[in-house]
Protein backbone atom coordinates (compact mmCIF):
# COMPACT_ATOMS: atom_id res chain seq x y z
CA UNK A 1 0.00 0.00 0.00
CA UNK A 2 1.25 3.82 -1.11
CA UNK A 3 4.86 2.97 -1.14
CA UNK A 4 8.06 5.04 -2.13
CA UNK A 5 10.76 3.84 -3.33
CA UNK A 6 12.62 7.29 -2.57
CA UNK A 7 12.14 9.51 0.32
CA UNK A 8 10.26 12.66 -1.48
CA UNK A 9 12.42 15.15 1.05
CA UNK A 10 16.40 13.72 1.23
CA UNK A 11 16.02 11.18 -2.20
CA UNK A 12 17.40 8.30 0.46
CA UNK A 13 15.77 4.32 -0.53
CA UNK A 14 15.63 4.14 3.30
CA UNK A 15 11.97 4.95 3.61
CA UNK A 16 9.42 2.63 5.19
CA UNK A 17 5.72 2.88 5.74
CA UNK A 18 4.93 2.36 8.99
CA UNK A 19 1.61 1.00 11.28
CA UNK A 20 -0.37 1.89 7.74
CA UNK A 21 -0.20 5.47 8.64
CA UNK A 22 2.94 6.87 8.14
CA UNK A 23 6.20 7.13 6.07
CA UNK A 24 9.62 7.08 7.98
CA UNK A 25 13.33 7.95 6.36
CA UNK A 26 15.99 6.23 8.47
CA UNK A 27 18.43 8.85 6.89
CA UNK A 28 16.87 12.11 6.98
CA UNK A 29 14.19 11.92 9.79
CA UNK A 30 11.05 12.89 7.19
CA UNK A 31 8.28 11.21 9.28
CA UNK A 32 5.27 12.24 6.77
CA UNK A 33 1.83 11.27 7.95
CA UNK A 34 -0.71 9.40 5.20
CA UNK A 35 -3.86 11.54 6.77
CA UNK A 36 -7.55 10.55 6.09
CA UNK A 37 -8.76 12.75 3.46
CA UNK A 38 -12.36 14.11 4.06
CA UNK A 39 -14.55 13.82 1.42
CA UNK A 40 -18.67 15.16 0.88
CA UNK A 41 -21.55 13.81 -0.47
CA UNK A 42 -25.12 14.94 -1.14
CA UNK A 43 -28.32 13.20 -1.11
CA UNK A 44 -30.45 15.43 -3.26
CA UNK A 45 -34.29 14.25 -2.95
CA UNK A 46 -37.66 15.36 -3.71
CA UNK A 47 -40.90 14.42 -1.49
CA UNK A 48 -41.30 11.00 -3.58
CA UNK A 49 -38.24 9.75 -1.78
CA UNK A 50 -36.34 10.13 -5.49
CA UNK A 51 -32.88 11.01 -5.46
CA UNK A 52 -30.43 12.26 -7.50
CA UNK A 53 -27.45 10.01 -8.58
CA UNK A 54 -24.26 10.86 -10.83
CA UNK A 55 -22.98 7.68 -13.37
CA UNK A 56 -19.41 8.19 -12.75
CA UNK A 57 -17.46 8.96 -16.03
CA UNK A 58 -14.20 8.20 -14.74
CA UNK A 59 -12.29 5.65 -12.11
CA UNK A 60 -12.74 4.29 -9.65
CA UNK A 61 -15.50 2.88 -10.21
CA UNK A 62 -16.59 4.08 -13.76
CA UNK A 63 -20.67 3.14 -14.16
CA UNK A 64 -21.15 3.31 -11.09
CA UNK A 65 -24.10 5.21 -9.51
CA UNK A 66 -22.76 7.96 -6.98
CA UNK A 67 -23.92 10.96 -5.16
CA UNK A 68 -22.59 14.92 -6.09
CA UNK A 69 -19.99 15.10 -4.43
CA UNK A 70 -15.54 15.18 -4.09
CA UNK A 71 -12.86 15.48 -2.04
CA UNK A 72 -12.94 18.85 0.34
CA UNK A 73 -10.93 21.48 -0.76
CA UNK A 74 -7.55 22.81 1.68
CA UNK A 75 -9.53 25.93 3.49
CA UNK A 76 -12.73 24.75 2.83
CA UNK A 77 -15.72 23.42 5.37
CA UNK A 78 -17.21 20.27 4.03
CA UNK A 79 -20.67 22.21 3.93
CA UNK A 80 -18.92 24.61 0.83
CA UNK A 81 -17.58 21.66 -0.86
CA UNK A 82 -20.64 19.66 -0.91
CA UNK A 83 -22.24 22.54 -2.51
CA UNK A 84 -19.42 23.37 -5.14
CA UNK A 85 -19.03 19.80 -5.88
CA UNK A 86 -22.50 19.72 -6.77
CA UNK A 87 -22.49 22.99 -8.88
CA UNK A 88 -19.13 21.40 -10.49
CA UNK A 89 -20.41 17.79 -11.19
CA UNK A 90 -24.11 18.59 -11.90
CA UNK A 91 -24.41 22.29 -12.37
CA UNK A 92 -26.64 22.39 -9.52
CA UNK A 93 -26.49 25.54 -6.98
CA UNK A 94 -27.91 24.42 -3.75
CA UNK A 95 -28.20 27.01 -1.38
CA UNK A 96 -26.37 26.29 2.36
CA UNK A 97 -29.42 27.16 4.37
CA UNK A 98 -31.49 24.13 2.63
CA UNK A 99 -28.62 21.20 3.29
CA UNK A 100 -28.34 18.75 6.37
CA UNK A 101 -25.69 16.86 7.76
CA UNK A 102 -26.63 13.01 8.00
CA UNK A 103 -23.52 11.38 9.19
CA UNK A 104 -19.41 10.31 8.15
CA UNK A 105 -18.61 6.72 7.09
CA UNK A 106 -14.55 6.02 6.17
CA UNK A 107 -13.95 4.89 2.99
CA UNK A 108 -11.03 3.66 0.89
CA UNK A 109 -10.44 5.43 -2.68
CA UNK A 110 -8.13 3.19 -5.04
CA UNK A 111 -6.96 5.90 -7.61
CA UNK A 112 -3.71 5.37 -9.83
CA UNK A 113 -2.33 2.59 -7.95
CA UNK A 114 -2.57 5.02 -4.68
CA UNK A 115 -4.85 4.28 -1.54
CA UNK A 116 -6.63 7.47 -0.36
CA UNK A 117 -8.48 6.54 2.93
CA UNK A 118 -11.10 8.89 3.22
CA UNK A 119 -13.48 10.38 5.83
CA UNK A 120 -16.72 11.09 3.81
CA UNK A 121 -19.37 13.53 5.17
CA UNK A 122 -22.56 13.11 3.77
CA UNK A 123 -25.76 15.75 3.50
CA UNK A 124 -29.07 15.92 2.44
CA UNK A 125 -31.36 18.24 0.28
CA UNK A 126 -34.31 18.27 -0.54
CA UNK A 127 -35.96 19.68 -3.90
CA UNK A 128 -39.56 19.98 -5.23
CA UNK A 129 -39.18 17.42 -7.67
CA UNK A 130 -36.63 15.02 -9.07
CA UNK A 131 -37.93 15.46 -12.82
CA UNK A 132 -37.64 18.77 -12.91
CA UNK A 133 -34.32 19.18 -11.64
CA UNK A 134 -32.90 16.70 -13.98
CA UNK A 135 -34.00 18.91 -16.60
CA UNK A 136 -32.23 21.24 -15.67
CA UNK A 137 -28.67 19.57 -15.09
CA UNK A 138 -25.68 20.47 -17.01
CA UNK A 139 -22.93 17.39 -16.23
CA UNK A 140 -19.13 17.66 -16.33
CA UNK A 141 -18.91 15.23 -18.40
CA UNK A 142 -14.89 14.65 -16.98
CA UNK A 143 -16.65 13.54 -14.16
CA UNK A 144 -20.45 12.55 -14.82
CA UNK A 145 -21.12 10.13 -17.90
CA UNK A 146 -24.84 10.63 -16.91
CA UNK A 147 -27.23 11.61 -14.26
CA UNK A 148 -30.51 9.57 -12.86
CA UNK A 149 -33.32 9.62 -10.53
CA UNK A 150 -33.87 6.27 -8.89
CA UNK A 151 -36.71 5.89 -6.02
CA UNK A 152 -35.31 4.95 -3.07
CA UNK A 153 -37.67 4.26 0.54
CA UNK A 154 -36.04 1.32 1.89
CA UNK A 155 -32.66 -0.82 2.70
CA UNK A 156 -33.96 -3.35 0.03
CA UNK A 157 -34.05 -0.70 -3.31
CA UNK A 158 -30.43 0.96 -1.78
CA UNK A 159 -28.56 -2.77 -2.03
CA UNK A 160 -30.31 -3.13 -5.40
CA UNK A 161 -28.64 -0.03 -6.32
CA UNK A 162 -24.76 -0.09 -7.85
CA UNK A 163 -23.07 2.37 -6.16
CA UNK A 164 -19.79 2.98 -6.60
CA UNK A 165 -18.75 3.00 -2.73
CA UNK A 166 -19.79 1.79 0.77
CA UNK A 167 -19.85 4.93 2.16
CA UNK A 168 -22.79 6.05 0.04
CA UNK A 169 -24.47 3.01 0.78
CA UNK A 170 -24.08 3.48 4.30
CA UNK A 171 -25.31 7.39 3.88
CA UNK A 172 -28.63 6.50 2.81
CA UNK A 173 -29.28 3.89 4.81
CA UNK A 174 -28.71 6.23 7.33
CA UNK A 175 -30.86 8.73 5.88
CA UNK A 176 -33.72 6.69 5.46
Amino acid sequence: MNEFALCPKCGSKKIAFVDGKKWLCNDCGLDLYCNVAAAVGLIIFDSEKNIIFEVRAKEPRKGFLALPGGFVNPDESAESAALRECREEIGVDIRADDIKYIASFPNTYEYKNFTYKTCDMFFACRIKSAAELLKRISADSKEVSGVCARRVQNAGQIESLPLAFNSAFLALKEWI
